[in-house]
């Protein structure tokens, strides 16, 4: 029996651990995360481990809502010790969730602690972790995980004063101009004053995101981000979209179909003019319990996989972007059932690919499970490899667990003889670095 959580955790073979090598101090790029900018600009610190882990972490308080605890010890008035306490008391519970792996390569990684968490160990580790803690701070953090350059989410109307090099680490801004597609008045008269203009009509709106995308690029935004539930069936002409936009506020369930389909190819478009990749996470359903919503708010692990999304409606959104107007695009499926056939679909087309397995599929079945579809059905060689899509300072022992999983993977051909270690060394390197370094223009 090994021992717990040692060296050679997930490297089941002899190659695996050769690879691994290669790559574990590899730094981090990493291209899609939630993380506060203003907390790295001004290199925060942490009261406790419960503030570390739990202050913002959703991952967490749906787990733990999972295994009944309290609203009280989740979002809640509890301490941030009587919060820690309640979520070590779950740990054992979760045995093959990632939320166990990451739990522990965090305490291993960041604490030198290296003993399950569970109620009887909890004040112990409780206390040597805060110890540890006090002599930590967000920037430190970053330099110890190695993280070369990370990507906030940003709406069109932030003001991205706190993005720029902080310590080590290079800190950009990510396009996301999800609100954008509801074209409330309120929402249109903050991204009008950010963009010093008004907005009346829909060449108004256009000029506006235009100058807003000039800024983010200023910023050295080299990516966006777009999250919907599905595709959209319909793509209105520019002229049916300035009729849409007149009559805003009182559109059928077509007509914002018809909407949304023309303002994300115009947006796609005009990534391409400024060199921009386009993230696509869709196939999620929002905010599903609508009363613990009105409680505690959105991103709070209320959010569950939608249905699985047809790849005739990729291929219809693809088919509207001809390749010299089509950025690089990378795709991220919450529901992986119809992985098979997206994948197929990136062959069709060029500059898109499939990312890494998101969210839900983050697991350690749903990373391989990925990898296997993606080598199988478009190219492993270019994938962009893990990222955080995260508000916690602490995730970055994913990019450890996805390293090894992808080392356990590649390394189970080189054992079979199916695949040779110089050309996996290379692979691997491309995988865990070198492929985002080239996303990031740098």
């Amino acid at each position: 029996m090994k021992a717990f959580f040692d060296d050679s955790v997930l490297l089941r073979n002899e190659s695996a651990r050769i690879l691994f090598e290669k790559v574990k101090d590899l730094p981090i790029i990493d291209y899609h995360c939630h993380l506060n900018p203003q907390m790295i600009a001004e290199d925060r610190s942490f009261s406790d481990i419960g503030e570390f882990w739990l202050a913002g972490d959703h991952y967490k308080w749906r787990a733990m809502r999972m295994c009944g605890v309290d609203e009280y010890y989740i979002t809640g008035d509890a301490t941030f010790k009587e919060k820690f306490l309640a979520y070590a008391r779950i740990m054992p519970k979760m045995i093959g969730n990632p939320l166990y792996y990451w739990t522990h390569m965090e305490l291993k990684q960041i604490f030198g602690i290296n003993r399950p968490l569970n109620a009887e160990s909890a004040e112990e580790i409780y206390a040597a972790a805060n110890r540890k803690l006090a002599d930590l701070s967000v920037q430190k953090l970053l330099r110890f995980f190695g993280v070369e350059r990370l990507a906030t989410t940003d709406d069109p109307v932030d003001t991205l004063e706190f993005h720029g090099k902080h310590g080590d680490t290079l800190v950009t801004p990510t396009f996301r101009p999800d609100q954008v597609y509801a074209l409330s008045e309120a929402y249109l008269e903050k991204l009008a004053a950010t963009a010093g203009m008004e907005i009346n009509t829909l060449d108004d709106l256009l000029c506006a995101l235009s100058a807003r995308l000039d800024f983010f690029v200023s910023k050295g935004c080299f990516i966006a981000d777009h999250g919907f539930e599905r595709f959209p069936t319909h793509y209105a002409s520019r002229e049916l979209a300035k009729q849409l936009f007149a009559k805003r506020g009182g559109w059928s369930e077509e007509e914002q179909d018809l909407f949304f389909g023309f303002l994300l190819t115009w947006l796609m478009k005009e990534y391409k003019k400024r060199n921009i990749t386009a993230q696509i996470h869709f196939a999620v359903t929002r905010n599903v319990n609508r009363e613990l919503f009105a409680q505690v708010g959105p991103d709070s692990g209320l959010d569950v996989l939608s249905t699985a999304p047809d790849p005739k409606d990729l291929i219809r959104f693809l088919q509207q972007l001809p390749d010299a107007e089509r950025p690089d695009i990378v795709l991220y499926t919450l529901n992986d059932a119809t992985l098979t056939s997206l994948a197929s679909v990136s062959g069709a087309f060029r500059n898109v690919r499939m990312g890494a397995a998101w969210w839900f599929n983050d697991t350690l079945n749903g990373i391989r499970r990925n990898l296997l579809t993606v080598s199988e059905y478009a190219s492993l060689g270019t994938n962009l490899g893990m990222l955080t899509d995260s508000r916690s300072f602490s995730s970055y022992s994913r990019f450890d667990f996805f390293r090894r999983i992808v080392c356990d993977f590649v390394g189970e051909m080189v054992e079979n003889g199916e695949y040779d270690l110089s050309s996996a060394e290379q692979l691997l390197t491309d995988i865990c670095y070198n492929n985002a370094k080239e996303l990031t223009n740098v």
